[in-house]
């Protein structure tokens, strides 16, 4: 018996057959006679000296050796195909494609993106919006933009950028905003909170760390983004809880303000790719982005 691979065209006519269940469909997908496909069947059990396949009425019914190599093989083809996709995909010119959601994009990345076009010109940025929908696993994304909680997933190259950090906003325009703005945190218990369901989890949290009881919270208006909360807030609708990078230029510019500060969370914004990307501008794109943190942090 065997210790060296088996011919390669003897296991895509297995992989065909096992995954269609079928040698016709599998020769019709490979392109040859249903012949050609029952000789590399058997020079496959030969090889490897078993059976894989016993005579099930007409057609063929895998053996227990049969699914565990149409399992492996399975995952090693596709393995195959993915790679050989993103390769033929990946050319000298080819933008990085960072995907983000929309509010991070709008109210961090947008106003910085001339910045980061004239200081990493050959990134060749292309960005991609979406909510909670993205995975740079999938062919046609380079990395990810998100903030997140650790342990990160083991096929992940993750670089940590900052400690997410939560606060609630409100606007100089809101009704209530000369009593709230001088007012200790407890006094949000009496305010209708503006929140979002993309992050539901942003006021119970900021609440256990300043010693509230997250259940005697009330809740106004929901949105179904973040974007779109901070919009509510800056419009004076009442008081929003956000991320402290997304509302910082709302900060500068006064059109929303923090009376509590921010809040660490367990949280960090993170690139994450993955580890099969071996793309040296993930690295340039992730020092590019602490400094902007950190100077928006020190700034």
């Amino acid at each position: 018996m065997s210790h060296d691979l088996p011919p390669l065209n003897a296991l895509r006519a297995f992989e065909a057959t096992a995954r269609l269940n079928s040698v016709s469909q599998a020769a019709e997908q490979l392109h040859v006679t249903h012949g050609a496909v029952s000789r590399q069947l058997k020079v496959l059990e030969e090889h490897l000296g078993l059976s894989l396949f016993i005579k099930d009425g007409r057609g063929l019914k895998l053996t227990d050796s049969g699914i565990r190599l149409r399992d492996a093989s399975s995952e090693a083809f596709e393995r195959l195909r993915s790679v050989c996709a993103e390769l033929t995909q990946s050319t000298a010119d080819a933008p990085f494609v960072l995907g983000c959601s929309g509010s991070l994009l709008a109210r961090w990345f947008i106003p910085r993106l001339g910045r980061l076009n004239a200081e990493l010109p050959d990134l060749r940025l292309h960005l991609s919006a979406s909510e909670g929908d993205l995975d740079p696993r999938k062919p046609g994304l380079d990395a990810l933009l998100l903030f997140a909680e650790p342990p990160w997933p083991a096929d992940m190259q993750v670089y940590e950028l900052a400690s997410e950090r939560i606060g609630p906003v409100l606007s100089p325009r809101f009704a209530r905003y000369e009593t709230l703005r001088q007012a200790p945190a407890v006094a949000l218990k009496s305010e209708a909170l503006l929140h979002t369901t993309s992050r539901p989890q942003a006021w119970p949290s900021w609440a256990r760390h300043n010693g509230i009881d997250a259940g005697e919270l009330k809740y106004g208006q929901g949105f179904e983004h973040l974007y779109y909360l901070l919009e509510a807030a800056v419009a004076g609708l009442g008081v929003a809880i956000a991320p402290e990078p997304l509302v910082a230029d709302d900060l500068c510019a006064g059109r929303l303000v923090a009376p509590w500060g921010f809040n660490e969370t367990p949280g960090r914004l993170a690139l994450w790719l993955p580890k099969r990307a071996a793309d040296g501008r993930a690295g340039q794109l992730a020092q590019w982005l602490q400094q902007e943190l950190q100077a928006a942090a020190e700034g």
